[in-house]
C-alpha cells in the first residue's frame, strides 16, 4: 500500500534524489523542461521544509517515489474571475521516480488530490504545465480537461482542471496520512 503524507524537512534528500532521477529520465526522452540544473533540483527539495509550500510525498516501500505541491489557491494568471471564485486545489511541481512508472504514481497522486478535494468540499482540482507532451498525457491518459492556453514568460501554458470526485477504490491502494491541505 502507498502512503500520501505531508513532506517534512527530513524528506529533502529523498525528494532531491527522486527529482534528479526524473530529470535525467526526461532528458533521455527529449523532454528537457524544468528542473534543468542541480540548483533547480535543490529548490524543489527545499520546498519540503518551507511552510509556504504545502508539499506532499507519495511513499511506497518506505521510499519517496513522488511529490506534489497542493495549493488551496489558484494562480490568478490564465483563469477567469468566475473560475477563480470557485474552490479549487492547484497541483504544482509534481514529480515521480521513473523506476516506479509502471505503477503510475503520478496518476495515483492526481486521484488522491481529486478524492481529497471531494471529501473536503472543494469543487475543482487544477494543474498546469508548459510541456505540450505532458499536457497531452494529463488530458488523454489521466482525464484532465484542457481549459486555457495563455502565454506566460514567452511560452504557452497549458492550464487544466477536473471536477473533484470521491474515489472509494483508493482505499485499498493509498493511505492518506495528513492534515487538510494548507
Amino acid at each position: 500500500m502507498y502512503e500520501m503524507r505531508p513532506a517534512a524537512a527530513e524528506d529533502q534528500e529523498a525528494i532531491a534524489a527522486m527529482v534528479q532521477a526524473r530529470m535525467a529520465w526526461m532528458r533521455e526522452r527529449g523532454v528537457p523542461d524544468w528542473p534543468r540544473t542541480d540548483d533547480d533540483v535543490n529548490t524543489v527539495a527545499a520546498q519540503a521544509a518551507d511552510p509556504n509550500f504545502p508539499v506532499w510525498v507519495l511513499v511506497g516501500g518506505g521510499q519517496v517515489i513522488g511529490c506534489t505541491t497542493v495549493f488551496t489557491t489558484t494562480p490568478e494568471w490564465g483563469w477567469t474571475a468566475e473560475e477563480l471564485a470557485r474552490s479549487a486545489y492547484f497541483l504544482a511541481t509534481s514529480f515521480t521516480h521513473p523506476a516506479h512508472r509502471q505503477n503510475r504514481p503520478g496518476r495515483l497522486m492526481a486521484w488522491w488530490a481529486l478524492d481529497r478535494a471531494a471529501h473536503e468540499g472543494v469543487e475543482w482540482v487544477r494543474r498546469g504545465t508548459f510541456v505540450e507532451r505532458l499536457m497531452t498525457y494529463y488530458r488523454d491518459v489521466q482525464g484532465w480537461e484542457l481549459v486555457h492556453t495563455p502565454r506566460r514568460k514567452d511560452r504557452t501554458a497549458y492550464l487544466m482542471a477536473r471536477r473533484a470526485e470521491a474515489l472509494p477504490e483508493l482505499m485499498g491502494l493509498l493511505k492518506d496520512s495528513g492534515t487538510p491541505a494548507a
